[in-house]
C-alpha cells in the first residue's frame, strides 16, 4: 500500500512540475521552457535554418515558420569557436594571465555549425498584452569566440522586476571567425561578407516577428554589447545608411565603436591560408570547394589562422569589414558622411584596455623592436615618421603606461605598458572618441570609463572587467542599463540618485567607476587627446 502510494504521489508531483514548465505559442508550435522563480526562460529557439552544406558560407535563411512543438529548456551549441593558445609566461604573470583568460576569454563548448539560436528570459507574469522593453544582448570574442551560454540574463531581468521596470532580455548566437567573417576578393563578389553580423540582423527581425509573443514590445527594443559585441552594435548603426528598419531604438556599446577597418579584401591572405590548408588551391571555384570540406578539416585550417593571443594581437585576421553589402564603406568613413542611426546610446571603456593583449609581445622589449613591432606588425603600411611620432607621444616612461596611474609597477619589462597604452587606446578608446566627435549634438549620449580592479597585478582594469558590472546583481551599471532600455535614459527620477550626464564634446562629462568608498564619479573625457587624434589619423590612413 505504502508503495502505491508513493508511486501516486510521484505521478501527481511529476504532473504539477510539467503543468508548471511555461510555455509559449510560436505560429502553430508550442515551446516549452523553463521556470526560475520570477523568471521564465526560453532557450535555444532557432532563428534561422542551420548554415551546414551549402548553406555554409551563405547569409543566415530565415525560419519560415514553427510548425512542430520543442523543448526550448537548454542553450543551442555555440558557433564554431577559433582555437587560441593563451602567452607562455612564469610565476605569477602566468597565474594572472590564466585566470584571466579562463574567466573572461573561454572559448565556449561544444560547438558546431548548427549554432544560430536565440534564448528569451523574460519575467514570468509577463503575458503577449504586457509590451515590456526588450534588451538584445550580443556577446564579445574578437570576433573568434564567443557564445551566449556565457551570458545569463536571468539576474537583469530579476533585477528589472525588483525595480519595477521589468524587460525582457534577448541573446543569440552567431557566426565567428572565419565562418562569420570570411574576407578576400571571391567573398566580396560572391557578396558573403560579414556572415556574423547578417545572423545577428537576422535574429533582429526574428525579435520583431516573435516577441510580442513573449510579452515584449518589438518596438522598444535596446541593442547591447561588449567588445566585439559592441562593434557590432555600432555597425547596426552604420549599416543601410543608418537606417534601423525599427529594429531597435537605442544602444549600448562596453568596450567598442565602429572600428578602423578597410575593404574585405585585405583579408585575403588568410582566405588564401585556409583555402591551401583544405587542398582548395585548385579547385576552379574555391569558395564553393570551400562548403565541401569536411567540418574537421576546414576547422583545423581556421585554427591555424593567427588569433587573439598570436603576436600580432589584436591585428585580427576575423573581422568586420567593408564589403560593399553590410558596409558599404570602411566604418570610419561612414561615421564621417554621418550615416550612422540617429539613437540614444551609452558608449564607454575600462582604463586599461591592452594590458592583456600586450601579453603576447613581451619579447619586444628595445625601442627599435618596438618600432619595427607597429611599423611591420601592427600597422603595416605606415611611414616610419608617423610610428616615431606615436612613440615620441607614447613614451617608454613606465609611470605612463597602461595599467595607468599605478606608477613605476606591473612593468612586465621595459616596454609592456607603453605597448598596452598604444594598443587600448587604438582599438579601442581612440574610436569611441572618433565617433564621440560626429554624433555628440545629434542624439543623447551618455559615456563612462571603468576604472575597477586597478590593484590586479600586471593589467589593472582589464579589457571585460566591466562585464562584472552589468551582469552582476547589485551593481551600478546593470541599472543604468535597465533603466536606460525603458525610458532612454540610465538615469534614476528620483531626487537622491547619482546623476549620470550627458556627454557633448562642449561639454565632454562621462561617469567613472572606482574601486574604494567612492565608487562614482563624474569626470571629463579629455584624457591623452593628442595621441588618440594621432592613433585615429595612422588608423584611417592604413586601416586593417
Amino acid at each position: 500500500m505504502f508503495r502505491l502510494l508513493v508511486l501516486a504521489l510521484t505521478a501527481i508531483l511529476a504532473d504539477t512540475a510539467a503543468a508548471a514548465a511555461p510555455t509559449v505559442k510560436l505560429d502553430a508550435a508550442t515551446l516549452t521552457g523553463n521556470s526560475a522563480g520570477s523568471v521564465h526562460q526560453f532557450l535555444g529557439i532557432p532563428f534561422a535554418q542551420p548554415p551546414v552544406g551549402d548553406l555554409r558560407f551563405r547569409r543566415p535563411h530565415p525560419i519560415q515558420g514553427y510548425n512542430q512543438s520543442f523543448s526550448a529548456t537548454r542553450y543551442g551549441r555555440s558557433c564554431p569557436q577559433q582555437h587560441f593558445t593563451a602567452p607562455i609566461l612564469q610565476g605569477i604573470p602566468q597565474d594572472i594571465a590564466s585566470g584571466v583568460l579562463n574567466t573572461l576569454y573561454t572559448a565556449a563548448f561544444p560547438d558546431g555549425e548548427d549554432c544560430l539560436t536565440i534564448n528569451v528570459i523574460k519575467p514570468a507574469s509577463a503575458i503577449p498584452t504586457s509590451e515590456l522593453p526588450v534588451l538584445v544582448w550580443i556577446y564579445g570574442g574578437a570576433f573568434e569566440f564567443g557564445s551566449t551560454t556565457q551570458y545569463d540574463g536571468t539576474g537583469i531581468v530579476v533585477k528589472s522586476i525588483a525595480m519595477d521596470s521589468p524587460v525582457i532580455f534577448v541573446s543569440m548566437n552567431y557566426r565567428v571567425s572565419a565562418f562569420g567573417f570570411l574576407a578576400g576578393k571571391e567573398v566580396k563578389e560572391a557578396g558573403v561578407g560579414n556572415l556574423g553580423l547578417h545572423d545577428q540582423r537576422e535574429a533582429l527581425r526574428w525579435v520583431q516577428k516573435y516577441i510580442p509573443a513573449f510579452g515584449g514590445d518589438h518596438t522598444k527594443v535596446t541593442i547591447w554589447g561588449e567588445s566585439a559585441g559592441a562593434v557590432s552594435v555600432s555597425l547596426h548603426m552604420l549599416t543601410n545608411g543608418g537606417n534601423t528598419e525599427g529594429l531597435f531604438r537605442a544602444a549600448i556599446m562596453q568596450s567598442g565603436a565602429p572600428p578602423p577597418v578597410g575593404d574585405i579584401e585585405k583579408g585575403q591572405k588568410y582566405y588564401n591560408a585556409i583555402v591551401d590548408g583544405t587542398g582548395c588551391a585548385s579547385a576552379n571555384d574555391t569558395l564553393q570547394c570551400l562548403r565541401t570540406v569536411p567540418y574537421a578539416k576546414l576547422k583545423a585550417a581556421v585554427d591555424d589562422t593567427p588569433n587573439i593571443f598570436s603576436y600580432q594581437s589584436l591585428h585580427l585576421a576575423w573581422l568586420p569589414r567593408a564589403d560593399g553589402v553590410f558596409l558599404t564603406d570602411h566604418p570610419q568613413r561612414l561615421v564621417q558622411k554621418g550615416q550612422i542611426a540617429r539613437v540614444p546610446f551609452i558608449t564607454g571603456n575600462c582604463d586599461d584596455e591592452g594590458t592583456v593583449f600586450s601579453l603576447s609581445t613581451l619579447n619586444v622589449t628595445e625601442n627599435s623592436q618596438v618600432a619595427d613591432y607597429f611599423l611591420n606588425t601592427f600597422l603595416p603600411g605606415s611611414l616610419r615618421p608617423q610610428i616615431l611620432r606615436l612613440l615620441n607621444l607614447y613614451t617608454e616612461n613606465i609611470s605612463e603606461g597602461s595599467p595607468f596611474d599605478t606608477g613605476i609597477l606591473n612593468a612586465l619589462t621595459p616596454q609592456f605598458k607603453r605597448i598596452a597604452a598604444i594598443l587600448g587606446d587604438g582599438v579601442f578608446q581612440a574610436p569611441r572618441r572618433f565617433s564621440l566627435n560626429y554624433t555628440s549634438g545629434k542624439q543623447d549620449i551618455w559615456v563612462f570609463l571603468s576604472k575597477r580592479f586597478k590593484l590586479l597585478p600586471f593589467v589593472g582594469s582589464l579589457h571585460g572587467s566591466d562585464l562584472l558590472n552589468s551582469f552582476l546583481l547589485g551593481q551600478e551599471l546593470q541599472d543604468y542599463i535597465i533603466r536606460f532600455t525603458v525610458t532612454l535614459d540610465p538615469n534614476s527620477k528620483g531626487l537622491f540618485g547619482f546623476k549620470w550626464p550627458k556627454y557633448t564634446t562642449q561639454d565632454p562629462k562621462q561617469l567613472v567607476f572606482l574601486d574604494g568608498l567612492i565608487p562614482q564619479v563624474v569626470g571629463e573625457d579629455v584624457y591623452r587627446k593628442e595621441e588618440m587624434e594621432l592613433l585615429m589619423q595612422l588608423t584611417l590612413d592604413v586601416p586593417v
